[in-house]
């Protein structure tokens, strides 16, 4: 047979299949390219985000919106434009909860998520990769790795201009991590899988981050270290927290001076650490935290406030009178709390506010006659509010009501 390989037949088959399903990946990688072709720039630099989070995992879609509007500077509708374009593509996939339909709204529905084919992101990897290391915009891993890529210490000696820095780790303590020198970089990026992680050191001297999200898609929360640090970042805009346990805190005050948007996602004890000061935050959101029972009245202290969510919390069972603080508040949104049995009689004084949502809350039996005086009311979700029997008299002053979700009963 001279020089020429010889295959059993069992290695014979494996090599045809793997080239066959080779082929087939390269070809549609290149088709999907030509689909690249037709975005604009802006476009393309949101499509070449998707690199930075894992494939196949469903993250909330917020998390891109926010990238795209904390640091490509885009309007919120030009970004769920590009969100919606990009679905349409096929070049990412949108789901929800099934309790909610699939929609994109102006960042009403925190529980849209996105998730990506690794074939798509395989592409926006290439895609990226063109820069060159010197000029890249973001920096990245292919995959999740158990701990720093040992090339990267070179990044302590030689200032990255890198823009968004994405980590895809196991569990990190404070000295598994070594010193990265990112002056420039606007987003970081942890994803990790462990019950226990310390944010990295570097964090204290990334002066110039806006965005930072902290992402454990394990089963079980993971105990967060070192969380203190953002404090000292007097830049940061957005912050996103998603399955994470808040160690006990000294009782000090801290402020984050610049904090616009804060959300946390399936996490606990942080109610205990609100000791932070957060004067300018405009979106606030806590979702599926299964031990807070009491809304901390620090929560209600948000003069800037226009967006204010919690939701899937079952053991909440009342809110703070202070809730009527919030003089600039836009949306509420208090939905799939079961244990719930009023509104405060303080929602009276939000006389901004212009949705309310309270679905999913089925222990609510009565709103206050206070509601009557939301004079902006345009937007009234009650679905699924089984023991709600009533409305007050004073809903008939609601005059800028225009869209009511409701269920046959109420209804009528």
């Amino acid at each position: 047979m001279g020089n020429h390989m010889r295959f059993g037949r069992g290695q014979r088959t494996r090599f045809l299949r793997e080239s066959a399903s080779d082929y087939h990946r390269n070809g549609l990688i290149r088709l999907l390219e030509i689909s690249i072709d037709y975005l604009d720039d802006v476009a393309k630099e949101c499509f070449l985000d998707l690199a930075l989070f894992p494939e196949d995992i469903k993250i909330c879609a917020d998390s891109l919106l926010d990238i795209w509007v904390y640091v490509r500077k885009l309007k919120w509708h030009d970004a769920l434009s590009i969100l919606s374009d990009l679905a349409s593509r096929n070049l990412l996939n949108l789901t929800s909860t099934p309790r909610r339909k699939v929609s994109i709204s102006n960042g009403k529905d925190s529980e849209l998520y996105f998730s990506q084919h690794s074939v798509v992101r395989e592409l926006a990897l290439h895609l990226g990769s063109r820069d060159g290391v010197v000029h890249r915009k973001r920096f990245l891993m292919d995959g999740k790795e158990h701990s720093l890529p040992g090339k990267w210490e070179l990044l302590n000696y030689n200032a990255c201009n890198v823009q968004v820095f994405s980590i895809h780790t196991g569990p990190m303590e404070a000295n598994h991590w070594f010193e990265i020198n990112l002056p420039e970089t606007e987003a970081l990026l942890l994803f990790f899988t462990s019950t226990e992680y310390s944010l990295p050191p570097f964090l204290k001297s990334m002066n110039n981050l806006k965005f930072l999200m902290v992402l454990n898609y394990g089963t079980k929360r993971a105990t967060i270290k070192g969380l203190d640090v953002i404090s000292s970042l007097t830049q940061l805009k957005c912050v996103r927290l998603e399955r994470l346990t808040a160690p006990l805190v000294q009782k000090q005050r801290k402020e984050l001076s610049n904090l616009e948007k804060l959300s946390l996602s399936l996490c606990e004890g942080f109610q205990y650490a609100s000791t932070f000061t957060i004067t300018k935050l405009r979106d606030f959101n806590i979702d599926h935290s299964s031990n807070l029972e009491e809304v901390p009245i620090s929560f209600c202290y948000m003069p800037s406030v226009k967006m204010w969510s919690i939701s899937n919390c079952h053991l909440v069972q009342k809110l703070p009178y202070e809730l009527g603080n919030m003089n600039s508040l836009r949306m509420l949104r208090l939905s799939a709390l079961p244990g719930l049995k009023e509104l405060p009689p303080s929602i009276g004084k939000l006389r901004l506010l212009e949705c309310l949502d309270i679905s999913f809350c089925e222990g609510i039996r009565e709103l206050p006659e206070e509601i009557g005086q939301l004079k902006r009311l345009s937007e009234f979700d009650m679905r699924e509010c089984s023991r709600l029997n009533r409305l007050p008299r004073a809903v008939c002053e609601l005059s800028a009501l225009k869209l009511v979700i409701c269920d046959e009963k109420i209804g009528k």
